[in-house]
């Protein structure tokens, strides 16, 4: 049976092979990511999905939820090291670590199939987002209202960064993240079922009065410049969220949140 490893140095090759992870090229290099905290591991579980390496502090295992965790990774033949306080401070990407961390496979989805889609569906797309706190956020948000995924079009931020996965709270494990070009995502928008829904600053339709059809496609533009001419275009309706005050625009987070919630609201249950 696989036991633990017992890691104190600071320049040991695994260590130095997961602080390396911390780097997009090495992420796109290996497949690899590292989620930090019981919580995500938790969630990670729960979700029947194994780190392909565990890291815990030593002592922690006289946790009884660390010790699962631990017996979860071994029996799924992860590697498991046990390492000193020091070591699994140069790991963390936080200022105060926790006491674990797991080292996943990413995973990305296959694009959505409009031929077999349900009505009960409902996707966020985000194009060119750059801020991987947004994202994160964002992949939140899609697990709490219940959307069905993320689709990321054209250049974004990397969603297996250390801070991407942390603003996801776990949610990294359960919703299906889609990477596409933006020409194969256009052609996506074109051919979708139901309403896809731009959010623009000039859109005369308010969002809160809006019969939306399912299954919907929220799109959602980057920061800073929004959602290009071209894939506003392409989606059959626009709305607005009105704003009060000398503001013309919210958070991305936040504008995402407010309209997907609008979207689904109605199939969302106390």
């Amino acid at each position: 049976m696989i036991t633990p490893k017992t890691i104190t140095s600071l320049t040991n090759d695994r260590v130095k092979a997961i602080k390396a992870l911390e780097q997009r090229k090495i992420r796109k290099e290996t497949g690899l990511f590292v989620a930090e905290g019981t919580s995500l591991l938790v969630t990670a579980r729960e979700h029947g999905i194994a780190p392909q390496s565990l890291v815990y502090q030593t002592g922690a295992a006289e946790s009884g939820l660390t010790r699962g965790l631990v017996a979860f990774a071994l029996q799924n033949g992860a590697e498991v090291l046990e390492v000193s306080e020091a070591v699994l401070l140069k790991l963390s990407s936080k200022d105060n670590p926790q006491t674990m961390l797991g080292v996943f496979k990413q995973r990305f989805a296959p694009m959505p199939n409009v031929e077999t889609m349900t009505a009960d569906q409902t996707w966020v797309a985000l194009e060119e987002v750059r801020d991987p706190g947004n994202l994160g956020t964002i992949v939140r948000t899609a697990d709490a209202a219940g959307a069905a995924g993320v689709i990321l079009a054209g250049t974004c931020c990397d969603p297996y960064s250390p801070e991407a996965v942390r603003a996801t709270m776990g949610s990294i494990f359960a919703v299906p993240i889609v990477k596409l070009e933006r020409r194969a995502f256009l052609d996506l928008v074109q051919r979708w079922p139901g309403d896809t829904v731009a959010t623009l600053i000039d859109a005369r339709e308010d969002f809160r009065r809006v019969a939306y059809q399912a299954p919907e496609l929220l799109v959602m533009g980057g920061e800073g410049p929004g959602l290009s001419a071209e894939a506003a275009a392409a989606c059959r309706r626009s709305v607005r969220i009105p704003m009060a005050g000398n503001l013309d625009s919210l958070n991305l987070s936040i504008a995402t949140a407010l309209a997907l919630y609008q979207i689904r609201g109605a199939r969302l249950k106390v």
